[in-house]
């Protein structure tokens, strides 16, 4: 029997370049963590997902992006693709990952954990459509669950209460 991660940080992900890690070098890192699709109406989210992390990843913020073809089969690029896609597009320098299920008997271990503890609408546990957001804390802890329709920017306030303040001289 295997046994469970200890963290949200001991478990395994595939990054875009196909290299297993876990999430522990964003230990102590406040993450919204993204399932994506390029083919999406919520792909232009991607511009707002970058001006975020850019924004605030000098203290210590990260957008994690996790690509999924489950909905409509609005991901059908393969990972290469889907890099460039991101890049070329949208800008993109966040971090972006292997594609995942989200949902399902094949659900990532990752996206199983996020479900569970930040539950959506009527506390169902199911991803419902692409571009779904997790804000977690520095401490690994999911503080919540964001639609699809929820913009980037409307995030923003949520992601400063989590942040270190400046402190002005």
């Amino acid at each position: 029997m295997a046994t469970q991660p200890q963290s949200l940080y001991d478990l395994e992900v595939v990054t875009i370049h196909h290299e297993k890690i876990t999430l522990s070098p964003y230990k102590g890192k406040v993450m919204l963590i993204v399932n994506t699709a390029s083919g999406c109406g919520f792909t232009p989210q991607f511009d707002g997902l970058e001006k975020l992390y850019k924004n605030y990843k000098r203290q210590g913020f990260v957008v994690l992006g996790f690509p999924c073809n489950q909905f409509a089969g609005q991901e059908p690029l393969d990972e290469k693709g889907i890099e460039n896609f991101c890049r070329i597009s949208y800008g993109v320098t966040f971090p972006m990952f292997a594609k995942i299920d989200v949902n399902g008997p094949k659900t990532h271990p990752l996206y199983r954990t996020l479900k569970q503890e930040a539950t959506g609408i009527l506390g169902s546990e199911a991803i419902k459509w692409n571009f779904t957001k997790f804000l977690v804390n520095k401490e690994g802890k999911v503080i919540k669950r964001y639609a699809p329709s929820t913009s980037p920017e409307a995030i923003a306030s949520d992601i400063e209460k989590l942040l270190p303040k400046a402190v002005s001289l």
